[in-house]
């Protein structure tokens, strides 16, 4: 799922491509895309584009009139720049968003159609798509650490519900546990003040540095490789991969549909956190060590 460094970098690309353009028209061909019918679809069309913004995951164009289009990409949802007109794609193409000077694609490559498109009219309309979590890069260390111990969750739940924190999903809070050598699994309310303040800096330069890499690899284009994996991440996606900082094998942690990066070495003293499908299967014979699980696979 794009989040806040693939979003932000989506919404300038969009500032440069379609702010103060008019949106001629929408062309819908998903009947799953569009939640909302009042106001219709066609009332954000023939109008200029006079604002975009941010709000958590979810991209906003504002027409003319304070009609706003509310874009979730969710998990697998892409947008591409293209020429006016393109041909809206066959098996992966949601719908088309065409202004003079070329045509925003709205795509996703998944069986399950999550992505969605939302109209309203008003800024109290479009606020109730605000899930209200803290903005990690405006937060400062007061309100960072305020908002973090509210409840007594797992970092990794901390950082990645939207209500507590803002645009963070699975790939960079791996990225952000790993800088600031925490693990996934420590409680937000049993955090000491040095970790907090080490957990708020590793935060805001993990977003920082990704928002900046991935701009640059844009330039003045339009983002055309959005994933949650990319060579340069530290855990995130790197199972058995070695760690960049000490070398150990990147570690993992499955979950419903989604699975937790993290450095055994780096950020659990060497401790391995328990897979609940695999440790209840080994039940005794589950390694508690990383050097438990070198033995375990050299028998």
């Amino acid at each position: 799922m794009p989040e806040l460094p693939d979003v932000v970098v989506y919404l300038e690309a969009l500032n440069r491509h379609v702010l103060g353009e008019t949106l001629d028209k929408v062309r819908m061909t998903s009947p799953f895309l569009l939640r909302t019918v009042d106001p219709p679809l066609k009332e954000a069309t023939t109008r200029r584009v006079v604002s975009t913004r941010r709000l958590g995951k979810r991209l906003v164009l504002g027409v003319e009139g304070e009609v706003f289009l509310v874009i979730h990409l969710m998990i697998a949802g892409r947008l591409r720049w293209r020429e006016a007109g393109a041909k809206v794609p066959g098996k992966v193409g949601l719908a088309a968003f065409d202004f003079s000077a070329g045509t925003l694609l709205l795509t996703e490559a998944s069986k399950k159609k999550r992505a969605s498109l939302h109209v309203v009219r008003g800024e109290a309309a479009l606020a109730r798509f605000d899930p209200g979590g803290l903005e990690p890069l405006e937060a400062k260390p007061a309100s960072f650490r305020e908002t973090l111990t509210r409840e007594n969750r797992t970092l990794k739940r901390a950082l990645t519900d939207p209500r507590i924190f803002s645009g963070i999903g699975n790939a960079y809070s791996d990225e952000i546990l790993h800088r600031a050598r925490l693990s996934p699994l420590r409680l937000t309310q049993k955090l000491t003040a040095a970790e907090i303040k080490r957990l708020h800096e590793a935060t805001h330069q993990t977003l920082v540095w990704w928002t900046d890499h991935l701009r640059a690899e844009v330039g003045d284009g339009f983002p055309e490789k959005v994933t949650a994996f990319r060579d340069r991440m530290a855990v995130h996606g790197r199972f058995q991969k070695p760690c960049p900082d000490c070398g150990s094998p990147v570690q993992r942690i499955r979950y419903a549909d989604r699975e937790c990066n993290y450095c055994a070495k780096c950020q659990n003293e060497g401790r391995l956190l328990a897979d609940r499908s695999l440790s209840r299967l080994l039940k005794k014979d589950w390694p508690k060590r990383l050097e438990d699980l070198e033995n375990l696979y050299r028998k």
